[in-house]
């Protein structure tokens, strides 16, 4: 739903709800929230006077294909006057329903809907109501097609090659914004969503502030999800977080976190409609746990930093067979807010950690729109790779991952840190990270890994030993700093979206 649209949208439930006494809500064809009319008593609030159904649809604005299909068991698609449900507490709908079926030209495009009582609104007042429905299914049916017409426009010009075929893309995506085009705009990208199906992507008519959205793909298999918002101003963004939060949590409904749908939110024994309509809040963050960190008996090093090479002692080796930079592991001893700790693996890797946002630097105009791209799936793909950056991304904020998603993967890496990435090194390598994480301050580092320093001293030294880099040395912890991150950003994603 464009912002230009909502306003009207609000209104003209506000005018059904005004006309049948009883507060509406609007849906379009797929159940998704538009619009609710306003609650004027704490009555209508009362958790017994609103069932789970309709509770969690208006806080989660979407309702579940389950919830979908038991409704429109009762013929809502094909009605072209107010439906009457009733009431059925064993599927969790305690209250019966007026539908008023929102056309335009024969066309269903949505759904007003309301609490029905005894007696009920009159024939008279359910008619005058229809013909508000009329003028809703009117301005549905215009958006859809202005809708649709934009994301085929958005789409070309993310994939354009640079030159000439981008130049005519954001003209042909100019001319159909109209005056829109100046306004203050970003990108949001979600990768990676859990359907190719362009079929399957939301609709636009559902993100305040959205102008286009389309799917595009994400690495060899999967696709993602790109939006483009219109703001207020260049310095704030709440429109495209809010609505990469509403992407969030559709996403991670359809299975696309861990584990599939949060609890709550499958579809209820023998077809009958749950008791929520989609995970609730804001985008799931998902608390995670550090890896294990066993503390090697007998580690010990005479010297005092990496950068000294006194006499040492050689104790057994046991940080074999630990995670490496983007691998998670098992239980913590110790947490760190900047490295180290479990991160999803992309297609790659494992199982994905299911879609993150990324959001581009806001501009004016849309000149510079596939470079926003370009830093919307950038961020999207460093908060795979980091979560501490996610699950909302900002390009601005991701540091080194803003020169690593730029470069090609293999350039990424380095003979000089390869051994230090192999399975029996993984402990060492993300011991290397939250070191050089933490700029070399080793009482910090001890602390984020919970161990003693002078394990840590240890392990600085066979890091040392392995790479052949000197940790005193800038450079060299710059190459092995940037090493490490490469392998976390070739772990925590596929190759991204073209272009």
């Amino acid at each position: 739903m464009t912002s230009e649209h909502r306003g009207d949208y609000e209104e003209l439930v506000d005018e059904i709800s005004e006309l049948l006494g009883a507060p509406a809500t609007l849906e379009n064809r797929d159940f998704e929230l538009i619009a609710f009319g306003a609650y004027d008593s704490e009555g209508d609030l009362d958790p017994s006077a609103l069932d789970p159904v309709r509770t969690r649809s208006i806080l989660t604005r979407r309702s579940t294909a389950a919830v979908r299909a038991w409704f429109e068991g009762f013929g809502i698609t094909r009605a072209t006057g107010p439906v009457r449900i009733p009431p059925t507490p064993e599927a969790g709908v305690y209250r019966g329903r007026i539908c008023l079926p929102v056309r335009h030209r024969g066309v269903v495009h949505g759904y007003v809907w309301m609490l029905d009582d005894d007696p009920g609104p009159s024939e008279h007042r359910l008619s005058a109501a229809m013909r508000v429905t009329a003028r809703i299914g009117a301005l549905l049916a215009d958006e859809a097609q202005h809708g649709a017409d934009l994301s085929r426009e958005l789409r070309a010009v993310l994939t354009a090659e640079s030159g000439w075929q981008s130049d005519m893309a954001i003209g042909e995506l100019r001319t159909a914004l109209g005056s829109r085009a100046d306004g203050p705009h970003t990108v949001v990208c979600v990768a990676p969503w859990p359907s190719a199906d362009p079929d399957d992507a939301p609709s636009v008519r559902t993100m305040p502030g959205a102008t286009a959205l389309c799917t595009l793909p994400w690495g060899a298999a999967e696709s993602c999800v790109a939006v483009l918002m219109r703001l207020r101003s260049t310095d704030v963004l709440t429109p495209a977080t809010n609505a990469a939060g509403r992407l969030l949590e559709r996403g991670r409904a359809s299975g696309g976190g861990p584990g599939g749908p949060p609890p709550g939110t499958a579809a209820a024994p023998g077809g009958s409609p749950p008791g929520s309509s989609s995970p609730g809040g804001a985008a799931a963050r998902g608390a995670v746990t550090r890896g294990a960190d066993a503390r090697a008996a007998g580690e010990q090093r005479a010297d005092a930093g990496p950068g000294s090479h006194g006499a040492r002692r050689q104790p057994t080796d046991t940080t074999a067979g630990a995670p490496a930079p983007g691998v998670a592991s098992g239980a913590s001893t110790g947490t760190s807010r900047r490295a180290g700790g479990p991160v999803a693996h992309g297609p790659a890797g494992g199982a994905s950690r299911g879609p993150v946002a990324g959001l581009a630097t806001p501009r004016s105009g849309i000149a510079e729109l596939g470079l926003a791209w370009r830093e919307a799936s950038a961020a999207a793909r460093a908060a795979l790779a980091e979560p501490r950056l996610g699950p909302i991304a900002e390009w601005s904020a991701i540091g080194p991952f803003r020169l690593l998603t730029a470069l090609p993967p293999e350039v990424a890496h380095d003979p000089a840190v390869q051994v230090l990435l192999s399975p029996a090194h993984r402990e060492l390598a993300r011991t290397a990270e939250v070191y050089l994480d933490c700029a070399g301050q080793a009482a910090r580092a001890a602390a984020e890994l919970g161990i003693h320093r002078q394990t840590l001293y240890y392990r600085l030294s066979r890091i040392e030993k392995l790479t052949g880099l000197d940790l005193d040395d800038g450079e060299d912890r710059l190459l092995l700093h940037m090493a490490l991150k490469g392998a976390r950003l070739a772990h925590g994603t596929a190759t991204g979206p073209p272009g």
